[in-house]
């Protein structure tokens, strides 16, 4: 089924968890020799933000905004994946954010374009999804009350 959006593939795609594993494993090997390489830890980041389990996604984004703030020569790599982990969670401010600082830098990064239509989108629907929850209130309470004043009309 092609897609209208093919750079963001990875908002749909998780990674399975043998490969995960392998990522976990190396980063936990240099852990263990006391110093983790960025590559290392970017690909053990990259891995939990791909896996459909909020809380590794949470944990993938941390060190991805650890490795943000300590080198400069990730930060386009760690907008966009942190961008995605944050999109997945349905934090769709913090995905705009971090998605934005990559669209300033790279204005025709298809990736980040079509993770902005993504976070659009997912925005929209969740304003009709709030609006038709106030609505279907809305008409429930009018119910109950067109029901409290028909029966108080009959005693």
């Amino acid at each position: 089924m092609p897609t209208q959006l093919p750079y963001a593939a990875d908002a749909e795609e998780s990674l399975a968890f043998d490969e995960l594993e392998v990522l976990k494993n190396q980063y936990e090997k240099e852990q263990a020799q006391k110093h983790v390489s960025t590559q290392t830890k970017f690909n053990y980041a990259w891995g939990m933000v791909k896996s459909p389990k909020r809380e590794l996604q949470m944990e993938g984004i941390k060190l991805l905004q650890e490795i943000y703030a300590s080198d400069t020569d990730y930060r386009r790599e760690c907008s966009y994946y942190i961008a995605l982990g944050y999109y997945k969670l349905g934090n769709y401010g913090h995905a705009r954010r971090f998605n934005d600082l990559l669209l300033h830098v790279e204005p025709s990064n298809m990736q980040a374009q079509s993770l902005k239509a993504l976070i659009d989108q997912a925005e929209t629907r969740e304003g009709y999804i709030g609006i038709g929850l106030v609505a279907g209130a809305a008409a429930l309470g009018g119910l109950v009350v067109a029901s409290l004043y028909k029966q108080a009309r009959r005693r």
